[in-house]
């Protein structure tokens, strides 16, 4: 029996409103904020490390939508079904524009799972940009695609003979982290961490807190290393 909760996929085009809300809660918040006010509201793993971007200015942020590979075979795994833009298609359905994509290489992050070309997709459809869990080809490319990109590394190697895009629009596991369709990445150059859809905003709204506490932690220690004679 499948459990409503692993298998939520959210429905339609994402509320404007709401997203706007949330877009500027996650405004100059690092991904180290999300992980401390995720450990106040859970205690299962939600961050991800050792990621490369050529893009590591940008900020991913977004909810998710998933495609998962599986080790490629022709017979089993045609690729007139299973293929890179079928399966995007699938994911994204009618409501592409700020999702993220997240690719599950299921175990092969040292293989290609897509480049340049194939992620030519997401700019044309208005995502936020993309996190993988393997390696991207045309880094230079991807650099001025206008998205975020988020993933294990370059490669310079075509990854369809190691791997097929299998699967779409269904919960992945990335790094030890559970990712659902519909949680939301947050995505910066030192990692990245994934939110319970059910809790973006308190989430969001937590980390401001603790980004706000930090700052005033620093601020203190400034204050008490400054001499009196020289205090404002």
């Amino acid at each position: 029996m499948n459990s409503p909760i692993l298998d939520y996929s959210p429905a339609g085009q994402i509320d404007v409103s709401e997203e706007i809300r949330r877009k500027g809660l996650s405004a100059k918040l690092k991904t180290a904020n999300i992980v401390d006010a995720m450990g106040k509201f859970h205690r299962h793993r939600c961050h991800l490390s050792d990621l490369v971007s050529p893009t590591p200015d940008q900020v991913l942020f977004g909810p998710v939508a998933t495609v998962s590979y599986f080790p490629t075979c022709h017979d089993i795994l045609p690729s007139e079904r299973y293929n890179f833009r079928r399966l995007f298609e699938e994911a994204t359905q009618d409501s592409a524009s700020g999702r993220v994509l997240v690719l599950a290489s299921n175990g092969h992050p040292d293989v290609s799972l897509a480049g340049g070309t194939k992620l030519s997709l997401l700019a044309s459809h208005g995502l936020a940009g993309v996190l993988a869990d393997g390696r991207l080809r045309d880094f230079a490319e991807l650099s001025t695609c206008g998205f975020a990109v988020y993933c294990r590394g370059e490669s310079v190697k075509w990854g369809g003979e190691v791997v097929t895009p299998f699967e779409a629009g269904r919960p992945v596991v990335v790094g030890g982290v559970m990712i659902r369709p519909g949680d939301y990445v947050f995505a910066d150059s030192s990692g990245a961490a994934v939110v319970p859809h059910e809790q973006v905003l308190e989430v969001l709204e937590e980390a401001h807190h603790v980004a706000g506490e930090d700052l005033a932690a620093t601020d203190g220690i400034h204050r008490a290393d400054v001499p009196p004679q020289q205090a404002g």
